[in-house]
């Protein structure tokens, strides 16, 4: 089946930098497009004036569009058939990614993002798992682009 379009959850660590390196071969590879998504939350900071101050959601989606646009400008868009689209979303991250993954033909991942888990996966990787609409890569954080295939 022909490839349209991948959908890869970035947030700014290496592992998904990695994960968007290997789904632009991919999308170079199928002429699918790209979209990458970065979701960020608010944190709980409780009722501490100065937190809620460092805390300011403007501040915040600020950060995530900056660490977003710094992601995708490193990514090599040569060869795409268009360029990556960008999206960010005020949302839980694994929440956010299985939404962006409905229609979409792959989502790819970093194997441990932020908030690490059980088997080496990060919480977010591990959270779309389970109720991913489409197939879902876990790129993992030090293999050559190309995931090994284990010869025995």
């Amino acid at each position: 089946t022909l490839m349209q379009h991948i959908v890869v959850g970035v947030d700014g660590s290496k592992a998904s930098r990695r994960a968007l390196g290997w789904a632009v071969e991919q999308a170079r590879a199928s002429g699918a497009t790209v979209e990458v998504v970065h979701a960020w939350t608010s944190p709980d900071l409780g009722t501490d004036p100065l937190a809620r101050a460092l805390g300011d959601p403007n501040k915040l989606e600020e950060q995530a569009r900056r660490e977003l646009q710094l992601v995708v400008d490193e990514a090599d868009e040569s060869g795409l058939v268009s360029p990556i689209e960008r999206t960010l979303v005020h949302h839980d991250p694994a929440r956010a990614l299985l939404d962006a993954a409905t229609g979409a033909d792959m989502l790819v991942v970093g194997s441990r993002g932020l908030g690490g888990g059980e088997a080496g996966l990060g919480s977010v990787s591990h959270g779309v798992i389970g109720d991913a609409p489409c197939p879902v890569v876990v790129v993992p954080p030090s293999t050559p682009s190309e995931p090994e295939t284990a010869v025995t």
